[in-house]
C-alpha cells in the first residue's frame, strides 16, 4: 500500500519524521500515585446501527418474521404455481391494540412440491454453517389437519443444504407454537430459508423464526456468539446501551422505550430504526428494531461479560438535528417514571412490580444497576431544565445512584461551554463528552484533561473515533486512526482521576449493511474481525491497572514531544508496573524507561507491540490480524528498560515489582 502524500502533509505538524539518534529518557515514578483507575475505566458502547442488533448480535436469521415492517412482506418472496389471487394475504388485528397485530393468512388447495412457497432472504443473506443445528419455530393456527411445512435452507445457487418436515395439528381459533430442528449440510455466506406447503386448508402464521444453535452460552433465541466473544475478550468495565441516537429517535414516537422491549418476544412492539432513513447515500429501508434483543438481554449480557450495565434513557427530547421535538415540562413525569421503574426492574425485590417482571423473565436476583444516562447528545437550556427534574426525582429515591449527563455533540464551542458549566454547577456525577475528529485532533488533545478539576463532576468519554480523510467503510479503520486514538488514550489514562469511563463508538458494523464508519468490529454473515482500533482498545482494557503513576520526559508529561506519548499505571492485584508508549513518528526512537520509587524490578518483562510502517494499513476478513498485538520478552536492568520504539508503534510493557 502506498503512503498517501496528503496524509503526511496533513500530519506534518504532529509527526517529527527526522531521525533522533539520542536516547529519550522517560522517567516513571512508580512510587507516586496521581489517581485511581476505576474498574469502569475502559468499556464498550453498543448501538443498533450498521445492523448491530437485528442482523448482528441478535442471532435471528429471518428478517421481518412477524410481518410488521412498513411493507409487510419485505424480505419475503411468495412463489405460486399456478397463481391464485388471495392465496397469501397479510391480516391486521389493529383493532385489538396488540403489539404484534399482523400475521400471514395462507389458503391451500391440495398444495404440494412447487405449488406455494415462502422464501426469506435474511439480513443481507443468511450465514449457514455446515453440520450446525438450526431451530425453527412458528406461531400458527388452523382448523385443518394434515398440513405439512417443508423447511429448506438454500445456498446462493438455490440448492437445498438442509431440510425438515413438520406437520401441524388443528388448533381452531387458538394460536400455538410449533418447533423443529434440523442440521445443515454445507456452509453458505448468503443463504436463504424457504417454507413450502403440503395439504389443504387455511393456516395463519406469525413469528416465523430460525436460529442457529451455537448462540452465546447456547441460549435459545440468543445472541451471535463470535460477536459477544469479541466483547468478552476485552473484559470491559461497562457496556453502554441501547445507543446513541436511537434513544432520542427521529421524533418522540420513534424513541427507544425500554418497557416495550421486555416480556415475551412476540409481545414486543417493533419500530422503525432511525438509521433506516438517516443517510440517503446508505439507504436501509429494511432496518427495524424487533427488540428480540431488549433491556433484559442487555442486562444479562453485561452480567455475562462482567461489565457494569449503563443504560441510556430518553429525557423527553427527540433528536435535535431531526425534529427537536420536546415533551412539555408539565408532561415529563412519565419519562421520569420510566427511569425510576428501570431501576426497580434492574434492582428491585421480586415483590415489587418491576422486580417481579424481571423474575418472571428468569432472573430473580438483581442486576445491581448503579448508573444510567439521562438523554443522549441533547443540548441547550431545555436539556438542563429537564435533567434537573430527573436528577431530583432519582436522587431523592436513590441517593447513591449515579447519572450520566450530556454535553452535546461536540467537545468544544459555545454549546459545550454552556452545558459543561451548568452541569458542573449541578454537581453532575458524569459529563458525557463525544469526539469524532480527525487524527490530528486526537494527537493534539492528549493533554485535554491535564487541567480539568480533580474534584466534582467526572468525565465519561462516551463516544470517540478517529476519522481519516479520503477513506470509507471498513477502510476507515486504518492504523493511523488507531495510533492517534492510542495517543489520546494515554492522556485519558494519565487523567483517570478526571476521566472515569471511556468507550469507542460505534461498536459493530456489517460489511454489507453499514451506515456509519469507522467502527470497532466488522462482520459479515459468518465472519468477524477486529480493527486496529479494536486491538488498541483491548490493550488498554486488559492493561488497566489500578493506580496512575507519572511519566515524564524532560520534566513534562509525555504528550507529543518528538511524537512520543506515554502513560503508566500500577496493577495492585498483580503488583506490576504497566507502561504504554506511542511513537507516532516515522522513525524508530531510542528510549530508556527509567523507573523510580521502587526497590527492584524483575529481570524480564512482557512487551506487547502493535506496529505498521503503513499508516493506511487495515485489517480485513482475509487479513484479520494484519495490525494486531505481538508479544515478546523485554530485558530490565537496574530499574531501566532500554527500548527502541519502532516507527508508528504502540507498545505496552508489563514488569513485576519485587
Amino acid at each position: 500500500m502506498k503512503r498517501n502524500v496528503f496524509l503526511f502533509i496533513s500530519l506534518f505538524s504532529f509527526f517529527t519524521v527526522q531521525s533522533h539518534a539520542q536516547q529519550k529518557i522517560l522517567t516513571i515514578n512508580a512510587g507516586q500515585s496521581i489517581g485511581d483507575v476505576q474498574p469502569t475505566m475502559w468499556g464498550v458502547f453498543f448501538e443498533d446501527i450498521n445492523l448491530g442488533a437485528d442482523g448482528g448480535i441478535y442471532a435471528e436469521l429471518v428478517k421481518n418474521r412477524s410481518f410488521e415492517f412498513n411493507k409487510p412482506l419485505m424480505g419475503w418472496k411468495v412463489d405460486q404455481k399456478p397463481f391464485v389471487e388471495g392465496a397469501v394475504t397479510v391480516q391486521n388485528r389493529a383493532g385489538l391494540n396488540l403489539a404484534n397485530p399482523r400475521f400471514l393468512h395462507v389458503i391451500l388447495n391440495n398444495a404440494k412440491t412447487g405449488t406455494l412457497s415462502l422464501t426469506n432472504e435474511g439480513f443481507r443473506g443468511m450465514g449457514i454453517k455446515k453440520d450446525l443445528r438450526y431451530d425453527f419455530s412458528v406461531l400458527y393456527r388452523t382448523s385443518a389437519s394434515g398440513i405439512k411445512l417443508h423447511l429448506e435452507l438454500l445456498n446462493a445457487k438455490n440448492e437445498i443444504i438442509g431440510s425438515a418436515v413438520t406437520e401441524v395439528a388443528a388448533t381452531g381459533s387458538e394460536w400455538k407454537k410449533q418447533s423443529v430442528s434440523f442440521t445443515s449440510t454445507a456452509t453458505e455466506l448468503k443463504g436463504q430459508f424457504r417454507i413450502w406447503f403440503e395439504g389443504t386448508g387455511t393456516i395463519d402464521m406469525d413469528m416465523i423464526s430460525l436460529f442457529p444453535s451455537d448462540t452465546w452460552k447456547g441460549r435459545p433465541g440468543g445472541m451471535r456468539a463470535d460477536m459477544i466473544q469479541m466483547l468478552a475478550d476485552m473484559k470491559p468495565g461497562f457496556i453502554r446501551f441501547p445507543g446513541g441516537c436511537i434513544v432520542e429517535g427521529i421524533d418522540l414516537t420513534n424513541r427507544y422505550q425500554w418497557k416495550r422491549t421486555i416480556g415475551p418476544v412476540e409481545e414486543r412492539q417493533l419500530i422503525m430504526n432511525r438509521w433506516n432513513v438517516e443517510f440517503a447515500n446508505r439507504a436501509a429501508p429494511d432496518y427495524f428494531q424487533t427488540f428480540g434483543l431488549g433491556f433484559f438481554e442487555y442486562f444479562q449480557l453485561a452480567e455475562d461479560i462482567g461489565a457494569e450495565p449503563l443504560p441510556i434513557l430518553n429525557c423527553g427530547m427527540a433528536c435535535q438535528f431531526n425534529t427537536a421535538e420536546l415533551v412539555p415540562l408539565d408532561q415529563i413525569d412519565p419519562f421520569v417514571q420510566d427511569a425510576l421503574d428501570l431501576i426497580e426492574f434492574a434492582n428491585g425485590d421480586i415483590t415489587t412490580t418491576w422486580g417481579k417482571k424481571r423474575a418472571e423473565m428468569g432472573h430473580p436476583a438483581p442486576f445491581n444497576l448503579k448508573m444510567m444516562g439521562v438523554g443522549n447528545e441533547n443540548w441547550g437550556p431545555q436539556y438542563i431544565e429537564r435533567l434537573k427534574i430527573f436528577q431530583k426525582a432519582i436522587k431523592e429515591k436513590y441517593p447513591d445512584f449515579k447519572l450520566v449527563t450530556s454535553s452535546g455533540t461536540d467537545p468544544d464551542g459555545a454549546r459545550f461551554d454552556l452545558l459543561n458549566g451548568e452541569l458542573r454547577k449541578m454537581n453532575a456525577d458524569f459529563i458525557d463528552e463525544h469526539y469524532y475528529r480527525k487524527p490530528e485532533w486526537f494527537f493534539s488533545n492528549a493533554k485535554r484533561y491535564d487541567n480539568y478539576p480533580r474534584s466534582g463532576s467526572k468525565v465519561f468519554a462516551g463516544e470517540y473515533a478517529s476519522h481519516v480523510d479520503k477513506t470509507t467503510g471498513n477502510m476507515r479503520n486504518t492504523w493511523l486512526s488507531a495510533i492517534s486514538e492510542a495517543a489520546f488514550m494515554t492522556g485519558l489514562e494519565r487523567n483517570a482521576a478526571v476521566v472515569n469511563m471511556a468507550s469507542y463508538a460505534p461498536l459493530f458494523a456489517h460489511v454489507d449493511g453499514w451506515q456509519w464508519a469507522p467502527d470497532l468490529i466488522w462482520v459479515d454473515n459468518l465472519n468477524i474481525y477486529g480493527t486496529p482500533d479494536y486491538y488498541v482498545q483491548k490493550l488498554f482494557a486488559l492493561n488497566k491497572g489500578s493506580k496512575v503513576v507519572p511519566v515524564s520526559l524532560n520534566n513534562e508529561v509525555v504528550a507529543g514531544q518528538d511524537s512520543l506519548y506515554a502513560s503508566a499505571v500500577i496493577d495492585a492485584a498483580t503488583n506490576e508496573l504497566i507502561i504504554k508508549v506511542v511513537n507516532a513518528s516515522g522513525k524508530e526512537q531510542s528510549t530508556v524507561l527509567s523507573v523510580e520509587g521502587v526497590k527492584k524490578l524483575a529481570k524480564e518483562g512482557k512487551l506487547v507491540l502493535m506496529q505498521s510502517a503503513e499508516l493506511l494499513q487495515v485489517n480485513s476478513f482475509n487479513q484479520p490480524m494484519a495490525v494486531s498485538p505481538k508479544e515478546s520478552v523485554i530485558a530490565v536492568k537496574s530499574r531501566k528498560i532500554e527500548y527502541k520504539a519502532p516507527a508508528y508503534s504502540f507498545s505496552v510493557v508489563r514488569v513485576k515489582i519485587i
